[in-house]
Protein backbone atom coordinates (compact mmCIF):
# COMPACT_ATOMS: atom_id res chain seq x y z
CA UNK A 1 0.00 0.00 0.00
CA UNK A 2 1.57 3.12 -0.93
CA UNK A 3 2.15 6.18 1.83
CA UNK A 4 -0.21 9.00 1.55
CA UNK A 5 1.71 12.26 2.13
CA UNK A 6 -0.10 15.43 2.31
CA UNK A 7 2.16 19.16 1.06
CA UNK A 8 1.10 22.27 3.80
CA UNK A 9 3.38 25.18 2.30
CA UNK A 10 2.06 28.90 1.46
CA UNK A 11 3.93 28.62 -1.65
CA UNK A 12 2.22 27.02 -4.85
CA UNK A 13 5.85 26.57 -6.59
CA UNK A 14 7.08 25.08 -3.46
CA UNK A 15 4.34 22.46 -3.07
CA UNK A 16 4.60 21.57 -7.01
CA UNK A 17 8.32 20.69 -6.55
CA UNK A 18 7.82 18.42 -3.50
CA UNK A 19 4.50 16.79 -5.38
CA UNK A 20 7.15 16.42 -8.56
CA UNK A 21 9.95 14.42 -5.84
CA UNK A 22 7.63 12.64 -3.99
CA UNK A 23 5.34 11.22 -7.00
CA UNK A 24 8.54 10.31 -9.33
CA UNK A 25 9.54 7.93 -6.34
CA UNK A 26 7.48 4.41 -6.26
CA UNK A 27 5.45 3.56 -3.07
CA UNK A 28 3.99 7.18 -2.36
CA UNK A 29 0.92 9.21 -3.45
CA UNK A 30 0.22 12.82 -2.66
CA UNK A 31 -3.53 12.68 -1.78
CA UNK A 32 -3.73 16.74 -1.08
CA UNK A 33 -2.15 20.18 -0.16
CA UNK A 34 -2.65 22.78 1.73
CA UNK A 35 -1.77 26.77 2.61
CA UNK A 36 -1.89 27.17 5.46
CA UNK A 37 -1.93 25.62 9.14
CA UNK A 38 -5.67 25.65 9.41
CA UNK A 39 -6.48 23.96 6.27
CA UNK A 40 -4.28 21.10 7.16
CA UNK A 41 -5.74 20.31 10.03
CA UNK A 42 -9.00 19.66 8.08
CA UNK A 43 -7.19 18.46 5.05
CA UNK A 44 -6.17 15.61 7.43
CA UNK A 45 -9.91 15.21 8.53
CA UNK A 46 -10.89 14.64 5.25
CA UNK A 47 -7.94 12.96 3.91
CA UNK A 48 -6.41 10.83 6.16
CA UNK A 49 -2.76 11.11 4.56
CA UNK A 50 0.21 9.18 6.80
CA UNK A 51 2.26 11.79 6.12
CA UNK A 52 2.18 15.50 6.52
CA UNK A 53 5.45 17.70 5.02
CA UNK A 54 4.59 20.81 6.74
CA UNK A 55 6.16 23.90 6.15
CA UNK A 56 7.89 25.61 9.76
CA UNK A 57 6.61 29.35 8.79
CA UNK A 58 3.06 30.19 7.39
CA UNK A 59 0.96 33.08 7.41
CA UNK A 60 -1.95 32.42 10.26
CA UNK A 61 -0.94 29.17 12.28
CA UNK A 62 2.27 28.09 11.59
CA UNK A 63 4.37 25.20 11.33
CA UNK A 64 4.75 24.08 14.87
CA UNK A 65 1.55 25.05 16.45
CA UNK A 66 -0.28 23.02 13.72
CA UNK A 67 1.92 19.97 13.98
CA UNK A 68 1.18 19.97 17.80
CA UNK A 69 -2.28 19.88 17.00
CA UNK A 70 -2.38 17.32 14.91
CA UNK A 71 -0.30 15.05 17.13
CA UNK A 72 -2.56 15.29 19.74
CA UNK A 73 -5.61 14.98 17.24
CA UNK A 74 -4.10 12.12 15.08
CA UNK A 75 -1.03 10.57 17.19
CA UNK A 76 -0.66 8.11 14.42
CA UNK A 77 0.04 10.69 12.47
CA UNK A 78 3.99 11.23 11.43
CA UNK A 79 5.02 15.01 10.32
CA UNK A 80 8.10 15.63 8.23
CA UNK A 81 8.77 19.52 8.96
CA UNK A 82 10.27 21.82 5.66
CA UNK A 83 12.49 25.17 6.57
CA UNK A 84 14.89 27.43 4.92
CA UNK A 85 16.21 27.44 8.45
CA UNK A 86 19.27 25.62 10.69
CA UNK A 87 18.64 27.30 13.62
CA UNK A 88 19.03 24.60 17.00
CA UNK A 89 15.50 26.62 18.07
CA UNK A 90 13.33 25.61 15.19
CA UNK A 91 14.53 22.56 15.38
CA UNK A 92 13.72 22.27 18.79
CA UNK A 93 10.27 23.82 18.41
CA UNK A 94 9.13 21.49 16.06
CA UNK A 95 10.49 17.92 17.74
CA UNK A 96 9.34 19.17 20.34
CA UNK A 97 5.42 19.85 18.70
CA UNK A 98 5.69 16.10 17.76
CA UNK A 99 7.52 15.89 14.28
CA UNK A 100 9.46 13.04 13.21
CA UNK A 101 11.92 14.67 10.88
CA UNK A 102 13.00 18.06 9.75
CA UNK A 103 14.13 18.74 6.44
CA UNK A 104 16.27 21.98 4.86
CA UNK A 105 14.65 24.07 2.24
CA UNK A 106 17.82 23.71 0.40
CA UNK A 107 18.82 20.29 0.52
CA UNK A 108 15.23 18.71 0.03
CA UNK A 109 15.82 17.20 -3.09
CA UNK A 110 18.20 14.43 -1.54
CA UNK A 111 16.42 14.58 1.79
CA UNK A 112 13.16 14.50 1.18
CA UNK A 113 12.72 10.81 0.49
CA UNK A 114 14.98 10.01 3.47
CA UNK A 115 12.68 11.92 5.64
CA UNK A 116 9.55 10.45 4.74
CA UNK A 117 10.51 6.84 4.99
CA UNK A 118 12.34 7.52 7.78
CA UNK A 119 9.01 9.04 9.82
CA UNK A 120 6.72 6.26 8.00
CA UNK A 121 9.23 4.02 10.02
CA UNK A 122 8.85 5.66 12.79
CA UNK A 123 12.01 6.78 13.09
CA UNK A 124 13.81 10.55 13.31
CA UNK A 125 15.56 12.14 10.46
CA UNK A 126 17.50 15.19 10.39
CA UNK A 127 19.25 16.40 7.15
CA UNK A 128 22.82 15.75 7.50
CA UNK A 129 23.87 19.59 7.33
CA UNK A 130 22.22 20.46 10.41
CA UNK A 131 22.69 17.47 12.59
CA UNK A 132 25.57 18.28 14.33
CA UNK A 133 24.63 21.71 15.71
CA UNK A 134 20.89 20.86 16.23
CA UNK A 135 21.55 17.53 18.73
CA UNK A 136 22.88 18.86 21.71
CA UNK A 137 20.09 20.49 24.14
CA UNK A 138 16.78 19.19 21.82
CA UNK A 139 15.13 17.41 24.80
CA UNK A 140 14.42 20.65 26.49
CA UNK A 141 14.21 24.15 26.27
CA UNK A 142 16.57 26.82 25.87
CA UNK A 143 16.59 28.17 29.61
CA UNK A 144 14.26 31.27 30.10
CA UNK A 145 13.57 31.07 26.38
CA UNK A 146 9.16 30.82 25.95
CA UNK A 147 8.22 28.76 23.02
CA UNK A 148 5.28 30.89 21.36
CA UNK A 149 2.96 28.18 20.88
CA UNK A 150 2.91 27.38 24.83
CA UNK A 151 2.40 30.64 25.98
CA UNK A 152 1.19 33.12 23.49
CA UNK A 153 -2.74 32.76 22.44
CA UNK A 154 -3.65 32.77 18.59
CA UNK A 155 -4.13 36.96 18.69
CA UNK A 156 -1.44 37.71 20.07
CA UNK A 157 0.74 35.95 18.21
CA UNK A 158 -1.24 37.21 15.24
CA UNK A 159 -0.24 40.75 16.67
CA UNK A 160 3.53 39.81 17.12
CA UNK A 161 3.55 38.69 13.58
CA UNK A 162 2.11 41.71 12.08
CA UNK A 163 4.54 44.00 14.62
CA UNK A 164 7.63 41.63 12.90
CA UNK A 165 6.48 42.87 9.65
CA UNK A 166 6.61 46.38 10.55
CA UNK A 167 3.09 47.18 10.73
CA UNK A 168 1.95 49.95 13.09
CA UNK A 169 -0.38 49.71 16.21
CA UNK A 170 -3.02 51.78 13.84
CA UNK A 171 -2.51 48.99 11.08
CA UNK A 172 -3.07 45.65 12.84
CA UNK A 173 -6.15 47.31 14.58
CA UNK A 174 -7.49 48.10 11.45
CA UNK A 175 -6.61 44.56 9.78
CA UNK A 176 -7.34 42.85 12.70
CA UNK A 177 -10.72 45.14 12.82
CA UNK A 178 -9.74 45.70 16.62
CA UNK A 179 -9.37 48.82 18.33
CA UNK A 180 -5.79 50.34 19.15
CA UNK A 181 -6.20 49.93 22.55
CA UNK A 182 -6.74 46.57 22.50
CA UNK A 183 -3.99 46.30 20.11
CA UNK A 184 -1.49 47.54 22.51
CA UNK A 185 -2.66 45.31 25.38
CA UNK A 186 -2.17 42.30 23.02
CA UNK A 187 1.27 43.85 22.60
CA UNK A 188 2.15 44.55 26.55
CA UNK A 189 0.56 41.04 27.12
CA UNK A 190 3.38 39.71 24.49
CA UNK A 191 6.00 41.56 25.70
CA UNK A 192 5.13 40.51 29.54
CA UNK A 193 4.88 36.84 28.46
CA UNK A 194 8.11 36.59 26.28
CA UNK A 195 10.33 38.33 28.31
CA UNK A 196 11.40 41.37 25.28
CA UNK A 197 10.17 44.76 25.14
CA UNK A 198 11.76 46.35 21.93
CA UNK A 199 10.56 46.02 18.65
CA UNK A 200 14.17 44.73 17.53
CA UNK A 201 14.14 42.05 20.17
CA UNK A 202 10.32 41.12 19.26
CA UNK A 203 11.13 41.21 15.42
CA UNK A 204 14.17 38.35 16.22
CA UNK A 205 11.90 36.34 18.44
CA UNK A 206 9.20 36.13 16.00
CA UNK A 207 11.81 34.99 13.55
CA UNK A 208 13.00 32.27 15.70
CA UNK A 209 9.73 31.47 16.13
CA UNK A 210 8.58 31.17 12.63
CA UNK A 211 5.97 33.63 12.87
CA UNK A 212 7.12 35.87 10.18
CA UNK A 213 7.22 35.51 6.53
CA UNK A 214 10.63 35.52 6.00
CA UNK A 215 11.33 31.90 4.90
Amino acid sequence: MNLRVLLVDDHKLVREGLRYILENSSGIEVVGEAEDGAGALAAVRELRPDIVVMDVGMHGMNGIEATQRLRQSHPRLQVVALSAHADKRYVRNMLQAGAAAYVLKDSVSEDLLRAVRAAAQGEHYLSPRITGCVLEGLSTPAPGAAIAGEVLGPREREVLRMLADGKTSKEIAAALSLSIKTVETHRRNVAQKVGLHSIAELTKYAIREGLTNLE
